[in-house]
């Protein structure tokens, strides 16, 4: 739909992890900012006009000769920039100044004391000595010139750096991570004492933005919108109904990979709920045909992503020319993220999302609308709630679209996927009965390939693991494994084993995001 921000902050992205992180912590100060990629060049930088610019960390050596650069012209544009780890060394390798190759001495990973020149306006909140969190070997030796010192560790001369003239800025260190002492407050000194930030980026502002450019958008036309009953498109559905009314008819397909009584769920909630029709689709037998021997995850996707289009394509017909129809989907940001697409396509595929990378290209839709794209999920939620939802949709679990298939891990049947229905709903039962369903934010249930002997009733079996996962998350970008008490466990395990036939060990995962995804496939 476009910018339909008044000011907005732009992120070069060099291939840092943290990347879209320093996005989500720009958007916490209330100032909307896109992530492009590090080869913008400075004409299209300059048609958006922005408040100020981030150049993010990388993994790359700055002197290297295939490392990522930027146009040099960005730096004369008159735009205030902060530069973050890399960020930093390009700032002062393209200025005049030298980046040094890093030895033994100079590497810094980890919490590290840092000598703060506090009288600089981005360290007014800091102490002289702050921990902040580095991650770098090779360091800044000469500055540019007109820039001055502001920071110093043991391992790093210049940990940060300064052209108050130009509102050029640079830090070695990052402050988008919990781990580095008043971080936040340095973010916000930049994007209000430096760019002149209003902070104008509420989501009740957003919404009714959102809404005009839907309406104006979609004015006259016929609307089609993907319900998976999942947040994501139970919001835009909401949103897109308040732009159009009944121009939208919600499709729900049954692909028979959704949890236990989910399909009731959504028929008692979603039927009722909106100012559009609901169509419900019957088509379990047709998706496990196609997956019948697919054991490959991304090939799930893709198969999953596909079959979905053509069966939205079989309702339009019946409803109409598909080309006369908008189609509506939930995507939100972390799945353009995890599927490469939201920068220049050198950042890591993580994996594909039906929604984005598994979408055929002969779709005959008149077009894709995607009025969440650029939302977090806890965002998503907050735009839901402006919109009047209930806490019962807008906290619902998270789900991804192609369901229970990329739960079980290898080969897809019928019985595997009743057998992870019962566990999943379960664990989630139990999280529910201890009161655990607000402090956690993703739990469910995973059946593995992997088969084990175990002793039931003095005999022999050679059945299934389940691995039970639960993540604590703000932005589902980053989480943490679920503390949960050992009852909780005990008594999930015990009621698997016991109740759900082939199943006769169960595990815990005790893994945070990064290293592993929240989902295992």
């Amino acid at each position: 739909m476009g910018n339909i921000m008044n000011e907005t902050v732009l992120v070069l992205d060099f291939g840092g992890q943290y990347s879209q992180l320093i996005a989500r912590r720009i958007r916490e100060q209330n100032v909307y900012c896109e992530v492009l990629p590090s080869e913008t060049d400075a004409e299209t930088i300059r048609s958006k006009a922005p408040k100020g610019l981030i150049f993010t960390g990388g993994p790359a050596n700055v002197y290297a000769p295939d490392s990522p650069k930027c146009d040099p012209e960005i730096l004369g544009l008159g735009i205030p920039v902060l530069g973050i780890c890399y960020g930093m060394q390009l700032i002062a390798a393209t200025l005049g100044g030298h980046v040094a190759e890093g030895g033994s001495a100079n590497k810094e990973y980890g919490k590290t004391n840092v000598n703060i020149d506090t009288g600089c306006v981005l360290f007014k909140d800091f102490s002289p000595e702050n921990i902040c969190w580095m991650s770098h070997t090779d360091y800044v030796e000469k500055m540019p010139e007109h820039f001055t010192r502001r920071a110093f560790s043991d391992g790093c001369p210049v940990a940060a750096m300064g052209d108050d003239a130009r509102k050029i800025y640079a830090v070695q260190f990052h402050p988008e991570v919990v781990h580095t002492d008043n971080g936040t407050s340095l973010l916000r000194a930049f994007l209000y004492d430096v760019c002149g930030c209003s902070g104008d980026w509420t989501m009740s502002d957003f919404t009714e933005r959102s809404i005009r450019a839907l309406r104006e958008r979609l004015a006259g036309s016929k609307v089609l919108l993907a319900l998976s009953g999942g947040v994501d498109s139970a919001v835009a559905a909401a949103m897109v109904s308040r732009a159009v009314g009944r121009d939208l008819t919600c499709i729900f397909v049954d692909h028979g990979l959704m949890r236990k009584n989910e399909r009731r769920q959504i028929e008692d909630v979603f039927g009722t709920k909106f100012d559009s029709k609901l169509v419900v689709v019957d088509a379990e037998e047709r998706f496990l045909s196609k997956l019948k021997g697919v054991s490959d995850p991304e090939t799930k996707r893709v198969i999953i992503g596909n079959e979905f289009i053509e069966v939205f394509q079989d309702e339009a017909n019946k409803l109409g020319r598909p080309e006369d129809f908008y189609f509506v989907q939930g995507t939100i940001y972390p799945d353009v993220i995890e599927s490469g697409a939201g920068t220049s396509g050198k950042g890591a595929v993580i994996k594909k999302h039906h929604n984005v990378g598994g979408l055929p290209e002969h779709i005959k839709f008149k077009a894709v609308v995607e009025p969440l794209r650029d939302l977090f999920k806890d965002e998503v939620r907050k735009c839901g709630f402006e919109l009047g939802l209930t806490k019962e949709i807008v906290m619902r679990q998270p789900f991804p679209g192609p369901g229970l298939a990329v739960r079980v891990l290898g080969d897809l049947t019928k019985d595997k996927l009743d057998l992870l229905r019962e566990a999943d709903f379960i664990f989630r039962d139990e999280i529910a009965r201890a009161g655990w369903d607000d402090k956690v934010n993703q739990y469910f249930a995973v059946l593995t390939n992997m088969r084990s002997v175990g002793v039931m009733g003095d005999e022999r079996t050679y059945d299934y693991t389940v691995a039970l996962r639960a993540v604590t998350t703000t932005d589902f970008m980053t989480a943490d494994w679920a503390q949960l008490p050992y009852d909780i466990l005990q008594r999930a395990s015990t009621r698997i084993v016991n109740e759900v036939r082939g199943v006769n060990r169960v595990v815990y995962d005790i893994t945070s995001k990064p290293p592993a995804t929240i989902e295992w496939e």
